[in-house]
């Protein structure tokens, strides 16, 4: 018999036969997990089986490459306390989205798991927004596509980054990258080394399309399912409300 007890963020569940479903977890320790659920569509375990949801859970199996099974009693539920705020819940269901589309089941990635747990808490505050955006920084290096937005690689002056290369993800300074600004990504101020006092969501909208560039075409571009919709939805909604003008014209 295999067993283990550990730590998880429930990323997603879907219905499998009459009564069970199977839960996707982002473990401290096992990385993501998939294991059954029985019981699933009762009202005490639907309400711990929702997207972002923090678990003490045990997995049983009699095989340890089988699918094995999932038992929980209590978990916090980090969704019921954004409810009234529903673009913190969509940035929430994005990021569990992408780490459920991109990680590797049964791999390790306890600071992922850390960094998941820290936004969760994060989504409450005030700088949720860009919390956020250096959360998908961090999965993107996770995942092998890490961005340097230390220098500039053409040599220009670091003191004044101002764009990212969409073909290495290298930022550039304001002089040199200007000529080619139509062809940049721009990078928000909470990312430069100048520090900012307030972080208003024009910016955290220039993180997004930043990251959001990256995921579309470093991370899915082979991807059948292409960017999660979660994901996509999120940076549609906060176009939206925060740069109509912008999103209309897209």
């Amino acid at each position: 018999m295999e067993q283990w007890i550990d730590q998880g963020i429930v990323l997603s569940a879907r219905a499998h036969g009459e009564g069970g479903a199977v839960l996707s977890l982002l473990t401290e320790k096992h990385g993501r997990h998939n294991g059954y659920v029985h019981g699933a569509k009762s009202s005490k375990m639907r309400g711990l089986m929702e997207a972002g949801t923090i678990l003490e859970v045990e997995w049983k199996s009699r095989v340890a490459d089988q699918l094995g099974h999932f038992a929980f009693e209590h978990g916090k539920n980090t969704a019921a306390m954004i409810l009234g705020d529903p673009m913190k819940l969509a940035a929430l269901l994005s990021a569990c989205s992408l780490c459920d589309a991109t990680l590797p089941e049964r791999e390790g990635h306890p600071g992922l798991f850390n960094g998941m747990k820290a936004l969760l808490d994060t989504l409450q505050s005030e700088i949720w927004g860009a919390a956020y955006v250096l959360w998908e920084l961090a999965l993107l290096k996770e995942l092998g596509f890490g961005l340097d937005l230390t220098r500039c690689v053409a040599g220009g002056d670091s003191r004044t980054l101002t764009y990212v290369s969409p073909k290495s993800g290298c930022a550039v300074s304001l002089k040199e990258g200007y000529p080619y600004k139509d062809k940049l990504l721009l990078i928000p101020d909470f990312l430069k080394p100048e520090p900012v006092k307030e972080i208003d969501e024009e910016e955290i909208l220039k993180g997004l399309k930043m990251t959001g560039y990256f995921l579309e075409n470093w991370v899915f571009a082979h991807h059948s399912q292409g960017v999660p919709a979660p994901r996509l939805r999120f940076a549609s909604v906060f176009a939206k409300k925060y740069n109509p003008a912008a999103e209309s014209a897209a």
